[in-house]
């Protein structure tokens, strides 16, 4: 490139053109200035990112609090409490999460004093954290220390206020120190903070621990408004429906459960067992049958099923699945008593003896026992133990006619009149107030046996108790409540019969609200024990949980006992056996000593056979 001089022009200018004829001379340079209009934007560079900066230093108290928290969070509990160990020589014991999971796995572990030490150091180091007291409180609550609970749970109320967990669990502290208006004002208050299923289980159970079931139920209901999807909560307020004799609502809850959860045991064994009370059998056995696949070693499931074969009258079905049952629960008494009951049905005396007297040793305030247990003795003709028997069982139930009845009676087979129209007079009285209080009560078949009774014993003439009261027109209230009062259709849309007894449960009769089941004894109308589903909410350890009583058992088979003396003009066969069969347009059974003689087949006699046979004679032996 050529060089421009001071004046603009180039060195090449200056130089003499060359001799060569096509040479040109180049062409001049424009050197005038140009004005530039627009003035292009130079893109600006981003300044440099910053290098990364180390991370920070952590205190040596909470270095290693992220790994402990991931170990235990797995469950990893080894190489939790191996990093604990660590942090806390690294630290002099001055990590307080190390020491507060250190404390949680202790608990896990079943070491409860410990941890409840390891808390209150968290407490020493961090006197204002609400959670090192609440896991204190957890763990003297564990402890059964529910009155210095309640005093930590205090002094966290005053750090946090308006926490549900602090006013549940003072409620729960209470209730166990059977102070249940405290425990009931604590629970309303944590429901007040904020609602949980928890809380509304514990204050319905207090409820149901004073003996108020339309409280209970109103719980409950609140409940299950709150959450309507929850299985368990329909099923508790059902079988609460089925203690008041509500059928209709207990059916329409129970169906709900199942609806949520087909294969819910609970109400599945709910409902199983109120077909069961009302006799449908068939039906209640397809329900077992369900939670059977889920529960197959479950002494209750197995107690129902070996009742409902006894409905049917399959005793020895019935004996194989309530053996079954007593040996996966040894201990209950509702089960030996229906092995006892089911024995008595087949006669089989000594064996009944065996399963009753093992009830009575579980169970020795319980009257109906006693009176089973006499009648066995009656029939293994021991009449001194069996007087015994229904003089205790009468001392411990003043109210149950039928004891009064069997006993009456066994006075009268074994001669002792007198004592038997006095017996007999009692069951009068106790029959009375029975039909004043429930006019549909009473076992159709005691009052039959009654009736005979009286007329050998020359006694109830007026008899007021065989009355049966005339239906009167129903008012305006009576029929705004009749749909409540029908029973509950059966799960096969099949309307169901009449149910025996006033209150179906497991005992048969009232509380608690989780005993929903009663049978049919032999089918014929006495209630037995029917265990029912197990509730997680039942706690046995209160000492305030009510007994379920049974009620009526048919009196003894009078062509087993001794044959009636001293009758007033009466023979033997007077008072004829439970059950017989009377042909129809008959009223009493056919007489057993005057048969007819069976007609003759055609064949000749053994005498006539043998008319012109001779006898072999024998020779003497030599």
């Amino acid at each position: 490139m050529a060089d421009v001089g001071e004046d603009g022009s180039s060195s090449q200018e200056k130089t003499a053109p060359p001799e060569d004829e096509n040479y040109a001379p180049p062409p001049a340079l424009d050197l005038e200035p140009q004005i530039v209009t627009s003035i292009p934007q130079v893109p600006v560079a981003a300044p440099p990112k910053p290098k990364p900066r180390k991370a920070p230093e952590l205190p040596i108290f909470e270095r290693r609090n992220w790994l402990i928290h991931l170990h235990y969070v797995r469950k990893e509990y080894d190489s939790c409490k191996s990093l604990i160990k660590e942090q806390l020589a690294e630290s002099g014991g001055m990590c307080e999460y190390a020491v507060y999971v250190q404390a949680l796995i202790l608990r896990q572990e079943g070491k409860i004093q410990e941890s409840l030490e390891m808390f209150q150091t968290c407490t020493l180091l961090n006197p204002t954290s609400a959670d090192n007291l609440k896991q204190a409180a957890r763990s003297l609550f564990l402890l059964a220390r529910h009155k210095a609970a309640i005093e930590v749970y205090n002094e966290t109320a005053k750090i946090s206020q308006r926490d549900w967990e602090i006013s549940h669990n003072q409620g729960v502290c209470y209730m166990y120190l059977r102070d249940y208006a405290k425990a009931k004002e604590c629970l309303t208050q944590a429901l007040a903070f904020k609602r949980h299923e928890i809380s509304y289980v514990m204050l319905g159970k207090i409820h149901l621990m004073e003996g108020d079931i339309n409280a209970a139920i109103e719980i409950y209901k609140q409940a299950v408004e709150y959450s309507p999807e929850n299985p368990d909560m329909l099923t508790t307020l059902g079988l609460l429906y089925m203690q008041i004799g509500q059928y209709q609502k207990a059916f329409e809850n129970l169906g709900n459960a199942m609806t949520y959860d087909a294969s819910h045991v609970k109400a599945i064994m709910a409902a199983g067992s109120m077909m069961q009370t009302h006799g449908d059998f068939d039906v209640a056995l397809n329900k077992y049958r369900i939670a059977a696949v889920k529960t197959p070693e479950s002494p209750t499931l197995w107690n129902n099923i070996g009742m409902s074969f006894f409905g049917k009258k399959k005793f020895v079905a019935a004996i194989s699945c309530l053996k079954r049952a007593n040996y996966l629960a040894p201990f209950d008494w509702k089960i030996l008593y229906n092995l006892g009951l089911v024995h008595l049905t087949m006669q089989q005396y000594a064996s009944a003896f065996h399963f009753l007297s093992a009830a009575i040793n579980l169970r020795p305030k319980m009257a109906q026992l006693f009176m089973l247990l006499a009648v066995a003795l009656t029939h293994l003709e021991d009449p001194d133990n069996a007087r015994q028997a229904y003089e205790q069982a009468i001392t411990l139930d003043q109210k149950d006619p039928g004891i009064s009845l069997n006993f009456a009676l066994y006075m009268y087979n074994n001669g002792q009149k007198k004592e038997a129209a006095k017996q007999f007079k009692d069951f009068e009285m106790k029959m009375k107030v029975l039909k004043a209080t429930n006019p549909n009560g009473g076992d159709p078949e005691i009052q039959d046996v009654a009736s005979k009774l009286a007329a050998a014993l020359q006694v109830g003439d007026s008899n007021l108790w065989k009355q049966t009261p005339q239906p009167s027109a129903p008012t305006s209230d009576q029929n705004a409540n009749s749909v409540q009062s029908k029973p509950p259709p059966s799960l096969d849309d099949t309307q169901v019969k009449k149910p025996f007894g006033s209150i179906p449960d497991s005992g048969p009769l009232p509380p608690p609200p989780t005993d929903p089941a009663g049978d049919i004894a032999g089918g014929r109308g006495a209630p037995t024990p029917i265990i029912p589903p197990y509730s997680p909410y039942e706690d046995d350890r209160s000492g305030s949980r009510l007994e379920s009583e049974p009620t009526f058992h048919p009196p003894p088979k009078i062509d087993s006992l001794p044959p009636i003396t001293g009758g007033a003009g009466l023979k033997s066969g007077a008072l004829p056996p439970l059950g017989y069969p009377i042909a129809a347009g008959r009223t009493e059974p056919p007489d057993l000593d005057n048969l007819p003689d069976p007609p003759s087949d055609g064949l000749p006699s053994y005498s006539e056979a043998t008319k012109d046979t001779k006898k072999p004679e024998l020779e003497p032996a030599t």
